[in-house]
C-alpha cells in the first residue's frame, strides 16, 4: 500500500469532462422515453422515492461506514468509499433500470431528487462519516467542498438533459420513438469503451492496487444492492419498483466521484483508485443483474 497517495491518475480535466458529457447523453437517451405523466403518477404515491432517497443516503453510508470501520483500508481508500457512498445515484442506473425491466421513471426521478440533494447531502455526509473514523478525519480537516460548483456540475450532467429529454419526448414523441433505440444503445456503446479506455490508460496502477481496492469495492457494491434490495422488500414496494430502488442504491455517480476528488482532494490516490473501480465494477454488475432481472417480468 505504500506510495498509494502519491500516484497520479490519467484522469485528465478534459477526460472529466469527457466523461460528463458521455453521462449526459446517456441521461437523455433514458429521458426521451418519458413523459410528464410518469412524474404525476409518481407525486400521487410518493413512497418509492423516499423509500429510495432513505435507501440512498441513509443506509448506504451506514453500510458504508461499518464496511470501512471493519475492514479498515488505508484512509484515503477509506474516504473513497465514503464519497462515493455520499454521491447521488449514477444516471446509467435508468439505463440499467430500464434494462432490468424497472420502474424507469421511478429511477430517473429517485436520481433526480437525489442530485439535486447531493449539493446539501453529499458534503454533509462526507463530513459526518468521514469524520467518525479516526483515520480519515485528518484527510478532511484540509478540504472543503464547494455546493455551487457541485450544482453547476450535478445540473449540466443530469437536470438539463433531463428536461431537454422529456420536452423532446412530449413535443416530437415520432422523432424520440425514431431516436430512442440507437441512442440507448449508442450512449452505453460509448460509455464502455470510454471505461475501457480509462482502465487501459491507468493499467499498471489497477494491477498494482487491485489486491487491496478491487475487492473491497466488489464487497461495497454488493452491500449497496443488497441494501437497497433489502430495504424496497421491508417498506413492501412492488417488484417493479424494487428493481429500481435496488439498483439506484447500488449504482453510484463515480463520474462525479472523480470529479470532486480531483477538485477538492487534489486527486488523492486511494480515493482517485477507488472511484475508477467503482466506475468500472458498477457498469459490469449493474448490467449483469439487469440481465438476469429482464429474465422475468416484474409485477407492478
Amino acid at each position: 500500500m505504500t506510495g498509494i497517495d502519491d500516484i497520479l491518475l490519467n484522469f485528465s480535466p478534459a477526460s472529466l469532462m469527457l466523461l460528463n458529457a458521455i453521462l449526459a447523453v446517456v441521461m437523455f437517451s433514458i429521458a426521451i422515453d418519458l413523459t410528464l405523466d410518469d412524474f404525476r403518477r409518481l407525486s400521487r404515491g410518493p413512497k418509492p422515492v423516499l423509500v429510495g432517497l432513505f435507501s440512498q443516503f441513509v443506509v448506504l453510508p451506514v453500510l458504508t461506514f461499518a464496511l470501512v470501520w471493519l475492514t479498515a483500508p488505508h484512509p484515503s481508500i477509506a474516504l473513497g468509499l465514503i464519497l462515493v457512498a455520499a454521491c447521488p445515484g449514477g444516471n446509467i442506473s435508468n439505463f440499467i433500470t430500464h434494462r432490468a425491466g424497472g420502474n424507469a421513471a421511478l429511477s430517473v426521478s429517485m436520481t433526480a431528487f437525489a442530485t439535486v440533494g447531493a449539493i446539501v447531502m453529499t458534503p454533509a455526509n462526507i463530513a459526518l462519516w468521514g469524520s467518525l473514523y479516526p483515520p480519515t478525519r485528518a484527510i478532511l480537516q484540509e478540504t472543503h467542498i464547494d455546493p455551487v460548483q457541485i450544482a453547476i456540475t450535478v445540473g449540466l450532467m443530469l437536470i438539463l438533459p433531463l428536461i431537454l429529454g422529456v420536452t423532446l419526448n412530449m413535443r416530437r414523441p415520432a422523432l424520440t420513438a425514431r431516436l430512442r433505440r440507437p441512442l440507448q444503445l449508442l450512449s452505453m456503446g460509448i460509455f464502455i469503451a470510454f471505461i475501457i479506455l480509462a482502465l487501459a490508460a491507468n493499467w499498471g496502477y489497477f494491477l498494482s492496487f487491485a489486491g487491496a481496492v478491487a475487492g473491497l469495492v466488489i464487497l461495497h457494491n454488493a452491500l449497496a444492492l443488497g441494501g437497497g434490495w433489502v430495504v424496497a422488500t421491508l417498506t413492501r414496494l412492488s417488484p417493479y419498483d424494487r428493481r429500481a430502488v435496488t439498483i439506484e442504491t447500488g449504482i453510484q455517480n463515480s463520474g462525479l466521484g472523480l470529479v470532486l476528488i480531483f477538485a477538492f482532494f487534489n486527486g488523492l490516490g486511494g480515493m482517485a483508485v477507488a472511484a475508477a473501480f467503482w466506475g468500472i465494477w458498477h457498469a459490469i454488475s449493474g448490467l449483469g443483474l439487469a440481465m438476469i432481472m429482464s429474465r422475468t417480468e416484474a409485477r407492478r
